[in-house]
Formats: structure tokens, sequence, C-alpha cells
């Protein structure tokens, strides 16, 4: 399949310019390439040069990632950026970055991918940045909290932070994936048992408490691996091409 073909596909079914996002996410097709042809992708969490690496030494001619290159803004290309751009060029391999509009995505995003594996029926959205809204929200067959976090201890492999701040029987529960601890006062505003994020604040402990609402915290790279996945199988569906997941944890 056509590279320029791709990234087209990408940015209008991630609607890459109508989703608000971080001056540095820099969403889109962030290394261009002298390739014509992809037939095989990598999909990763973040731009690290592991990932880099790994997708090259994976034959990958596309590399697609949640979290781009370019968050610490206008540096020059020296040390690790240097290196990654370095390994990028002489690999003649393209990346392609999609942050917030991966995350908000209702088929492939972080938040619905994550909450429909939870059991989450989802009904509504909460919580917004810039105006446009981030977070997903649904019932759940009524279950403890702790059950729900086991639920969740099985989906992510790891053992996750529950603060028991709300009722013991959960039914309403929102996902927001990643670092979105601070928005424990939208889930509260929008009437939610439980709040599913990645990582949070010391203070969002006392949020929750204070808040009446139960907060999960499951790892920033944890819950944020569905979309690229769920993005990879799409692509496949779409284009028939082969991908692989570059998985590098990073445990926070």
């Amino acid at each position: 399949m056509d590279l320029r073909a791709i990234v087209t596909w990408l940015d209008e079914y991630l609607r890459i310019g109508a989703v608000p996002d971080y001056p540095t996410a820099l969403n889109g097709l962030q290394v261009d390439s002298g390739r014509g042809e992809v037939r095989r992708i990598a999909v990763a969490v973040d731009a690290a040069q592991a990932t880099i690496d790994r997708a090259i030494a994976e034959g990958a001619d596309l590399l697609i990632v949640h979290h781009g290159l370019f968050w610490d803004g206008n540096q020059p290309v020296t040390g690790r950026r240097y290196r990654r751009l370095k390994a990028l060029l002489d690999a003649d391999l393209p990346l392609y970055s999609a942050h917030l509009p991966l995350d908000v995505h209702p088929e492939v995003g972080n938040n619905a991918v994550l909450a429909r594996e939870l059991g989450i029926e989802i009904q509504g959205t909460f919580g917004e940045y810039r105006g446009s809204p981030v977070g997903v929200w649904g019932t759940v067959d009524e279950v403890l909290r702790e059950g729900l976090a086991a639920r969740l201890d099985g989906l992510l492999g790891a053992r996750v932070k529950l603060v028991p701040g709300g009722p013991e029987r959960v039914r309403r529960v929102g996902v927001i994936t990643g670092g979105a601890g601070g928005s424990v006062a939208d889930a509260v505003a929008a009437g939610l048992d439980a709040f599913v994020t990645g990582e949070g604040a010391h203070h969002n402990f006392f949020d929750a408490e204070e808040g009446g609402i139960n907060l999960l915290l499951g790892g920033h790279y944890a819950t944020e691996t569905w979309g690229v996945r769920a993005l990879g199988q799409r692509l496949q569906e779409q284009f028939g091409i082969e991908w692989v997941f570059v998985d590098h944890p990073t445990g926070m």
C-alpha cells in the first residue's frame, strides 16, 4: 500500500486536524520517508529509541506511535533526539503519531477499547480538553469495586492501585487512559461510581476520597497499549497490511 494513501486515510479516520491536542503533540506524519510502498507496520506506545530499533529489526515500513518525538518542544537536534532521528532516517522509516486523536476515537481509541474490554456499555462522554470530550463512561453489571479492580488487573497484567473513595458496589464507570488523575473532579461531576485512568498526582487520592468516587490507577503505559493495537488491526482489515506490536513497558 502506498505510504501517502495510508497517511491520508489515517489523518481522516483519526480526525487529526479536528481533535485539539497539546502544541507539542504534532499529530500526523512526524518523520517522512522515501518509501513508496508499505507492506509491514509496527505500532508502539512511545517513539523511544528501543521501539524505533525494534521496528527496524522487525522490518517495518512504517512506525505508528501514540507518543511522538517532540514532547520537549523546539529543541536542538542533539543527544537522544539526534539518535532517534538518525535511526529513523538511516533506515528510511517513516514515523506517524496520534495522541489525543487516538485516545478519544470511538472505535480504536484507548478509552473506548479499554472500556469495552472492562465490560462497560458506553453511554456517553465526560471531561474535555479545549472544548472536545476526552473520556467515556457507561455502565457495568453491578460489581464490587474490588472485583472491578481485579478485572482491570487481569486485563493489564499488573496490580492496579485502588483508591476506595466511592460506593462499594459499582455500576457507572468512566475511563480516561494515561495521566488523567487530574480529571477526578470531572468524573465526580458526571456522577460516576468509579474512574479508571493510568496515573495521577498525590493529591488525587484526596480528590477521590473526598469526592466520593473509586479511583483505579492502572499505569500510564499499560492503559495506553490498546489504541495502537486496535489501530494496527484496523489497518490490516482496511488494507491487508501485516502489523506487529512493539511492546516496551515502562511500569509507570
